[in-house]
């Protein structure tokens, strides 16, 4: 396992139009999809997929979302969810960069918007994980206690220069996740580190704006350069039901928290 080279990083297009940036059926993922919508401002796009639940969130721009008559008006890091076999309707209101995380839909869910607000409480949506010098504000965009089927969705942003993800976790037997960055603009970078061996590093990938890394298995902790902070929008899909939680996490025993 030790020698067998990871091609986990992915660079989303950034072509108008609404691209599958990665799928099973072009990496290692098994049940965990991967999107970016870039629209130009006046600009509008229609998103239904019959078998995906999908959570999206705005990753610049502003937006118009349309669904059953109803409009939402959606700025920077705000997020909807939708069941599969529905569909909204997203007018680019200024130019805009939207990243999806998609999973199988089983049960009966239910479309949502989620207003970004960090002036919310600590509890289920806003948190504050970890300490310094990896301490990082998370903002659930959908959580395990939201309606939902396999997804488990949010923002994370780092504090300049400093961890995240720490102290190196796994949770291969019941989850994988892609991490989708952004507001690391080229040639500003941060380091996500991946390894399926505890103690080891396998892979270190620089990662900007744009870039996806999947973790299909193995630990995954980041860390921004000097002044950088790392942020991503974090896609996690469950295998089963009775997994889609989030505190299924095991920490590698090399490292303390």
């Amino acid at each position: 396992m030790g020698n067998t080279k990871l091609h986990w990083k992915y660079k989303s297009p950034d072509s108008q139009g609404y691209h599958t940036v990665v799928a099973p059926d072009n990496s290692d993922l098994k049940t965990t999809w991967g999107f970016r919508l870039n629209l130009n401002a006046g600009h509008q796009y229609q998103i239904t997929d019959e078998n995906l639940e999908l959570n999206g969130v705005v990753i610049s721009g502003q937006a118009t979302i349309g669904f059953n008559g109803n409009e939402h008006l959606l700025s920077v890091r705000d997020s909807f969810y939708m069941p599969s076999q529905t569909a909204v309707t997203i007018v680019a209101e200024s130019n805009l960069v939207i990243f999806l995380g998609g999973a199988p839909c089983e049960g009966n869910c239910q479309f949502f918007v989620r207003k970004y607000d960090l002036s919310l409480p600590l509890g289920n949506i806003h948190q504050i994980h970890g300490k310094p010098p990896y301490q990082r504000e998370v903002f659930m965009t959908i959580s395990q206690e939201d309606e939902g089927s396999r997804l488990i969705c949010g923002v994370t942003e780092g504090e300049p220069g400093q961890w995240t993800s720490w102290p190196p976790h796994q949770h291969s037997n019941d989850l994988e996740e892609i991490y989708c960055y952004f507001d690391i603009p080229r040639p500003n970078f941060a380091l996500h580190l991946s390894s399926r061996i505890p103690g080891e590093i396998e892979e270190i990938y620089p990662v900007s704006t744009g870039d996806f890394v999947i973790v299909p298995e193995g630990y995954h902790p980041t860390v921004g350069m000097p002044g950088i902070k790392s942020c991503y929008f974090w896609i996690m899909a469950a295998f089963t039901e009775k997994s889609r939680r989030y505190d299924l996490a095991v920490n590698d025993p090399h490292f303390e928290g």
